[in-house]
């Protein structure tokens, strides 16, 4: 019989993924809520990606908006975050 390897590719997409869900967690749960459902003057996360692209979701990240500073995520952990959350719909 063949064997077939459906797996094959390393899960490093899921444990960037798992990464990324935990950042979520630790950086923006305090403001946009447990299940990023947005709190208050805080938008909702959980659906940011049917309105803004991954690059200005990063650009946000980066560079802060309205009442949200920037920089309190960096680098590659901000470019993985800002993957994520693009595909929260």
């Amino acid at each position: 019989t063949e064997d077939k390897d459906t797996n094959s590719e390393p899960t490093e997409n899921a444990t960037t993924t798992d990464a990324s869900e935990q950042v979520a967690q630790q950086r923006c749960a305090t403001c946009h809520g447990g299940n990023l459902q947005g709190m208050g003057n805080t938008p909702a996360l959980n659906d940011v990606g049917s309105r803004y692209s991954e690059e200005e979701i990063l650009d946000i990240i980066v560079n802060g908006q309205g009442r949200m500073p920037g920089g309190l995520v960096k680098g590659e952990e901000a470019e993985a975050l800002a993957a994520w959350l693009a595909e929260q719909q």
